[in-house]
């Protein structure tokens, strides 16, 4: 029954998998120690069954305590650090109730002072007085005692220790293998009490972490035991806790979106995303909040399950609403959802991004200013996720940024660009210049690599129209309407009743009008957008969106501003041209029906694709 809950990949499938039978009965056919087990895997969605773990976890509590003896706050470390608060409390009453709170847990010095780092001391739980029956429970402890006192019975009961002991993470193996080498020291040193071992645990593992190191061999639930010690060093405690419960699904994601032949392993990939994840969220809420966040998660079971199957946006709802569960349910309920927009193929630093330096090239028209004024506009209409306008935050979250996400290397060109970009973005706010936070890393990461190949693109296109302008009016393709065509890149233009300054990817001038004619003007937008994943509707929309775009800002009655040209014309046609190949959806007679339907509603726009 346990194989397909550690089989797991990450918390939100564990919640999922739950869902679908009655956990309660689950936990009551299970032994007291698979019991323990599955309660380290994280939260129980049904209350009841957390109720079934605590009485559980009291029975194997003392059992180990009667056959276990100093090894005993092995396991009830581990009982501590995979439970959450309300179910220590729970755990504590039930045990301070039935008159076994003292002689379980009061002689173990570790876990006193583990549990008061979670605000629980066993002097807040007063036993029930004596009742006759503790008599009779006296003297069957007495008779288990000398019966367990035998050779025999001793080898079994060390034997069925040592098999629980492996299957615990490394750091309670390593603490039982010092505790048995100086049990055997006190052996022959009557008087010591050296029992130390123990403390290198009270650093707390967290909660959940359980299954991605004693996981089985399925999904992604198996870590190495060299993976773990990384995890556990390269990431505090409060941040793999977060990470494990807002991950999600990023494992698979990030599994879908690596090529085969850098793939990585699994448990490197698992670490991977818990690094990012840890990240993501430090940067949505800040290093301190995010220690206030795991408190929120480890302080109750059903924070616990809202985070781990609401992934990121649940978490910081929980944040918002300072533990509140209720609060942070209506709160997330009421919060505007990101826009996610159409999911750019991710850049690697190792890609050819870089900084916006690189994009200027003054001869082939892509001045300082175009190309920044072009980067603007990309960045307003980007749909990737941004952080808060708010400057008080944003302030907060400027120690984030002293470093780069994982698999940012330190100088990466971009990652400085970013520094530059939400530093501006909080000044812009700061004079109430902007009233839109900046894009999280991630989203301009997408965004600028999405700009970079628009202008790869648009360098080709300028290239393809002069090349067709050079050749017969007969044999042209794009721009047969003209006689002797002018081909101008970037050119500054306005429109009456529309504010602000564009740049047209480019105008077409006819140079020899017909005698008594105004010059044939057409413009040229081009685009290179990721269509490839969005379905009908999407699909239909964002063109019409592009569309509508490119006629309010460069058809009808434009006001040149360049110089040379300076003047008020007349647009005959405005041709919206996207980039093909794999950018594009798989269907092409549903690509087809958009465009279709786009051009019948916008007539003064022809849509293409190259």
């Amino acid at each position: 029954m346990l194989a397909p809950l550690l089989a797991c990949a990450s918390v939100e499938d564990y919640l999922a998998l739950q869902r679908d039978v009655d956990m309660a009965r689950v936990v009551e056919r299970l032994g007291d120690w698979s019991a323990v087990r599955l309660g380290a895997l994280g939260p129980l969605v049904d209350a009841r069954a957390s109720r079934v773990l605590t009485r559980k976890r009291a029975a194997f509590l003392l059992d180990a305590v009667r056959d276990s003896g100093a090894y005993a706050q092995v396991f009830a470390l581990f009982i501590i650090h995979t439970a959450y608060d309300d179910e220590l409390d729970e755990l504590l009453r039930l045990l301070a109730r039935d008159k076994q709170l003292g002689q379980t847990l009061g002689p173990m010095e570790a876990v006193r002072r583990e549990l008061g780092r979670r605000g629980l001391k066993l002097s807040d739980y007063p036993e029930r007085g004596e009742v006759p029956g503790d008599v009779l429970r006296g003297l069957g402890q007495a008779a288990a005692d000398a019966l367990n006192s035998s050779p025999s019975s001793d080898g079994a009961r060390y034997q069925r220790m040592s098999e629980q002991l492996r299957q615990l993470p490394p750091a309670y193996q390593r603490a039982q293998a010092s505790l048995e080498r100086e049990l055997m020291r006190e052996h022959y040193a009557p008087g010591r009490m050296a029992l130390g071992a123990i403390d290198q645990l009270t650093f707390g593992v967290p909660l959940g972490f359980y299954h991605l190191a004693v996981g089985t061999a399925h999904g992604l639930g198996d870590l190495t035991q060299g993976q773990y010690e990384q995890a556990t060093r390269e990431l505090a405690p409060a941040a793999l806790l977060v990470a494990l419960y807002a991950g999600g699904k990023g494992a698979r994601y990030l599994a879908e979106t690596r090529g085969a032949g850098a793939r990585l392993s699994l448990p490197e990939l698992r670490l991977e995303t818990l690094r990012r994840v840890a990240w993501q969220v430090t940067e949505r809420l800040g290093v301190d909040s995010l220690a206030e966040l795991s408190r929120y998660i480890r302080a109750s079971r059903e924070a616990a399950v809202f985070v781990g199957a609401g992934g990121e946006p649940a978490a910081v709802a929980l944040y918002e609403a300072r533990g509140d569960v209720a609060r942070a349910q209506a709160w997330l309920s009421e919060a505007r959802p990101e826009r996610a927009g159409a999911p750019e193929p991710r850049v690697t630093p190792s890609g050819a991004v870089s900084g916006v330096a690189s994009l200027v090239d003054e001869a082939a028209g892509y001045s300082t200013q175009v190309v920044e004024a072009k980067l603007l506009q990309a960045e307003l209409e980007a749909t990737g996720p941004r952080l808060p306008a708010d400057v008080t935050l944003l302030h907060k979250l400027r120690a984030t940024l002293s470093t780069p996400p994982p698999g940012v290397p330190e100088g990466y060109a971009l990652w400085n660009e970013y520094l530059t970009y939400r530093q501006r973005r909080l000044s812009e706010l700061e004079r109430g210049a902007a009233r839109a936070g900046p894009l999280r890393w991630e989203a301009y990461e997408w965004m600028r690599g999405a700009f970079a190949r628009g202008l790869a693109f648009e360098r080709f296109m300028v290239e393809l129209l002069r090349a067709d302008a050079l050749l017969p009016v007969t044999q042209r393709q794009w721009l047969q309407g003209f006689n002797l065509p002018r081909i101008e890149v970037h050119v500054g233009v306005s429109k009456p009743g529309v504010p602000g300054i564009r740049y047209a990817d480019v105008l077409i001038i006819e140079k020899q009008p017909p005698v008594g004619q105004s010059p044939r003007v057409e413009t040229f937008s081009f685009k290179s957008r990721y269509l490839a994943p969005l379905e009908r509707d999407p699909l239909r929309e964002q063109i019409r969106v592009d569309a509508r775009a490119a006629l309010d800002y460069y058809g009808g009655t434009l006001e040149i501003l360049r110089p040379s040209l300076k003047g008020r014309v007349q647009v005959q046609n405005v041709r919206l041209v996207y980039q093909g190949g794999e950018l594009l959806p798989g269907n092409p007679r549903e690509l087809e029906t958009a465009v279709n339907q786009v051009q019948a509603r916008l007539p003064g726009v022809e849509i293409l694709f190259r």
